[in-house]
C-alpha cells in the first residue's frame, strides 16, 4: 500500500531556498544589467530618501533647542517650512524610486518569462513527458511573479532599511556618544530574538509551502479526474482527504502566524526598553545640563525609526526566502539542456523528393525496454504505406522518430539519403505534415487554426485548402465563418469536423511527407464519406505514412507494414497479406472485417 498524498514527491521542489543565496543573487543581478540606469536612479533616490529621513529628527532638535525654548516664532516658522520641504521632497523621491523599481521589476519579469518560454520551445518532447504542465506553468507565472516582488519591494526595502540603520547609528554616535551606547545596550537581546525568530519562521514557512504543494496537487488531480471520482462515488472519501490536507495547512499557517505575532510585540517591547533607557539616562543628562532637550527628543525619534525596519523583518524574510526558492527552480529549468540538438553544420534540405528509409532502427523510451527492434523499411517518393498492429506494437514510435521528437537508440533514419540527425530540426519538420488522432486546436478562429500564424499562407490559400478537403461547407455555416472562435481544443466542433480541419491545416502547409494517425472515434456516415474523400485528396502526390484504423484506407495504400512487439513481421498489399493467413489476417478478423460488413450494409 502506498502512503502519503498525491503530489508529495514535489515537496522538495516546492520548499527549496534560503533567505539569501549569493550564487542565485548573482545570476538574478544579470537580468538588471540592461536596466543599469534605472537601477542607479533607484539607488540614488534610496540614499537621498534615507538622508532626508535622518534629517527629520535633527530638524526637530533644532526647532526645540533654537526656537521653541528661546521662544523665537520667526525662526520656528522657517524650520517648519524647511521640515515641510523635506517631507515633500521625500514624498516625491519615494514616488520616483517606487515607480522606477516597479518599472524595472516588470521589465525583468518580461525578459525572464520570454527567456523561459523560448527555452521551453527548444526542449525535446521527452522533457514534457517528465515534467507536468502545471509545474511548468508555475515557473512562468508564480515563480517569476515572486521574483518581481523581491526586486520591486524586498531588495529595495532591505537596502533602504540598511542605509537608514547605518545612518541612524552614525548620527546618534555623533550627537551623544554615551547616550548612543546606552541606546544600543538592548541590541544583543534584539539580535538573539531575531536569530531565534529566523530559525523558527524558516521551518514554519517550509511547512506551509509543503502543505500548499500537497493541496494544489490534490486539487489538480481531483478536478481533472472528476468524472472518475463521481462514477465511483468517491466524493465523500476525497472530501475527507481534502479536509485533512486543509486542516494540516491551517495548523502550519497558524504556527507561522504565531511566530510573527510573538516577534512583532517582542521587538516593540525591546524598542520601548531602549526608549526607556534613553529617557532615564538622557533625562538625567538634561537635568544636569549635559544634554539639550531637543537632542533627547531626537534620540527618541531615532530609536523608534531604528526598530521599525526590524519589526518588518518577518515579511521581508518571507519575500526573500520565496524569491530564492523560485529563482532556484527557474534556473534549474533554464539550465536543462535539450536532449535533441541541431548539428553544428546541418545539411541544407530546402527541397526534398520524399524518400524515407529506416535502417536497423532500435528505440526505447529512456531504458533498455525497446519498443522498436531492428526495424528496417524503405518508402519511395510519393508512395503510401500503412502501418498496422496491436496497441503497443510501435506504430506511434515510428511517427515520433521520423519527426525527431526522439532520437533512435541504434540505427539511422534517412530522408532522401540524408540522416535526419544531420538536418536542422526546423527544416526537417518543414517538410512533414502530421495529422494525429487527437486533433489539437488552439483558442482562436478557424482561419488561425489552419494557418497557425504562418504569414506566407494567405486567406485565399486557407479557403482553397478548406474547400479541397470538404471543410468549407461546414465552416460557412458557422456564425462568423472562418473568423469563428473554435474555443479551447475546438470545443464547438465535432470530432469529424476537427479532423477535417486538421486535413486543411496539413494541406495549407503543403508538406512533401504526410504522417497520418487515423482517428478511431466513430462519426456519422456523411462525415465518414467527407473524411474519406478529403483523405484521398490529401494523400495525392505525397509520400504518406499512415497508422491505419479504417479498412478503406488500408485498401488504398501501396503497401502495408505489420508491426508486432516492435518488429516488422509482414509486408505486402491487403490481398497478399490476407492470403498469407498470418498476423495481418488475424488483425483483419478482429478489427477490420466488421468495418467491411458495415460498409457493405451502407452501400446497400
Amino acid at each position: 500500500m502506498i502512503h502519503g498524498y498525491p503530489g508529495q514527491h514535489q515537496s522538495d521542489e516546492e520548499v527549496l531556498g534560503k533567505a539569501y543565496d549569493r550564487r542565485l543573487m548573482g545570476r538574478l543581478i544579470r537580468y538588471l544589467l540592461p536596466y543599469k540606469l534605472l537601477v542607479v536612479i533607484s539607488l540614488v533616490t534610496i540614499l537621498v530618501v534615507s538622508a532626508l529621513q535622518l534629517a527629520e529628527p535633527y530638524l526637530t532638535k533644532i526647532a526645540i533647542d533654537r526656537y521653541i525654548i528661546p521662544k523665537d516664532s520667526s525662526g520656528l516658522l522657517r524650520i517648519a517650512l524647511l521640515f515641510l520641504g523635506v517631507l515633500t521632497l521625500g514624498f516625491l523621491l519615494r514616488y520616483l524610486q517606487i515607480h522606477v523599481m516597479q518599472l524595472t521589476a516588470q521589465k525583468v519579469m518580461y525578459d525572464m518569462r520570454t527567456e523561459i518560454f523560448g527555452h521551453l520551445q527548444q526542449m525535446s518532447v521527452s522533457f514534457f513527458d517528465r515534467n507536468p504542465v502545471g509545474r511548468l506553468m508555475t515557473r512562468l507565472t508564480n515563480d517569476v511573479e515572486v521574483l518581481s516582488e523581491m526586486l520591486s519591494s524586498g531588495v529595495v526595502t532591505i537596502l533602504a532599511d540598511l542605509f537608514t540603520l547605518i545612518g541612524i547609528v552614525i548620527v546618534m554616535l555623533l550627537l551623544n556618544f554615551k547616550l548612543a551606547l546606552v541606546s544600543f545596550s538592548v541590541l544583543p537581546l534584539l539580535v538573539w530574538v531575531t536569530f531565534l525568530f529566523r530559525q523558527r519562521v524558516r521551518e514554519a514557512y517550509r511547512a506551509v509551502r509543503l502543505r500548499i504543494a500537497r493541496i494544489n496537487a490534490f486539487l489538480q488531480e481531483n478536478i481533472v479526474g472528476m468524472s472518475i471520482v463521481q462514477i465511483f462515488n468517491r466524493e465523500e472519501r476525497n472530501f475527507a482527504k481534502f479536509r485533512h490536507l486543509n486542516q494540516d495547512h491551517l495548523e502550519a499557517r497558524l504556527r507561522s502566524l504565531f511566530y510573527g505575532a510573538v516577534f512583532h510585540p517582542t521587538v516593540e517591547v525591546i524598542g520601548s526598553a531602549g526608549v526607556a533607557l534613553i529617557v532615564w539616562y538622557g533625562g538625567a543628562q538634561v537635568l544636569k545640563g549635559a544634554l539639550t532637550f531637543g537632542a533627547l527628543v531626537a534620540f527618541i525619534q531615532y530609536v523608534n525609526r531604528f526598530f521599525q525596519p526590524i519589526r518588518d523583518l518577518s515579511e521581508k524574510y518571507n519575500v526573500m526566502q520565496a524569491a530564492m526558492a523560485s529563482s532556484e527552480r527557474i534556473f534549474k529549468l533554464l539550465d536543462t539542456e535539450p536532449e535533441i540538438k541541431d548539428p553544428p553544420h546541418p545539411v541544407p534540405m530546402e527541397t526534398i523528393r520524399g524518400e524515407i528509409e529506416f535502417r536497423n532502427v532500435w528505440f526505447a523510451y529512456g531504458d533498455e525496454n525497446y519498443v522498436l527492434r531492428d526495424v528496417s523499411f524503405h518508402i519511395g517518393p510519393g508512395e503510401k504505406v500503412a502501418f498496422v498492429g496491436l496497441t503497443g506494437a510501435g506504430k506511434t514510435s515510428i511517427i515520433n522518430l521520423l519527426a525527431r521528437f526522439y532520437d533512435v537508440s541504434k540505427g539511422e533514419i534517412l530522408i532522401d539519403g540524408v540522416n535526419i540527425r544531420d538536418m536542422a530540426q526546423r527544416q526537417l519538420r518543414q517538410h512533414l505534415g502530421i495529422v494525429l488522432q487527437d486533433v489539437f486546436l488552439f483558442s482562436g478562429s478557424v482561419e488561425d487554426n489552419i494557418r497557425l500564424g504562418e504569414g506566407r499562407i494567405s486567406s485565399k490559400q486557407v479557403e482553397a485548402a478548406a474547400q479541397y478537403v470538404n471543410v468549407d461547407s461546414f465552416v460557412r455555416r458557422l456564425p462568423n465563418g472562418y473568423q469563428e472562435d473554435v474555443q479551447e481544443r475546438g470545443g464547438v466542433l465535432s470530432a469529424g469536423q476537427r479532423q477535417l480541419l486538421a486535413f486543411a491545416r496539413a494541406l495549407a502547409f503543403d508538406p512533401k511527407i504526410l504522417i497520418l494517425d487515423e482517428a478511431t472515434s466513430s462519426v456519422d456516415t456523411e462525415t465518414e464519406m467527407l473524411i474519406q474523400d478529403a483523405l484521398a485528396k490529401l494523400l495525392r502526390g505525397r509520400t504518406s505514412i499512415i497508422i491505419a484504423h479504417r479498412l478503406s484506407t488500408i485498401k488504398n495504400v501501396n503497401r502495408i507494414i505489420v508491426l508486432h512487439k516492435g518488429r516488422i513481421r509482414e509486408i505486402g498489399s491487403h490481398e497478399e497479406l490476407l492470403e498469407k493467413g498470418g498476423i495481418y489476417y488475424r488483425l483483419y478478423q478482429l478489427q477490420y472485417q466488421s468495418q467491411e460488413r458495415s460498409s457493405a450494409e451502407v452501400r446497400c
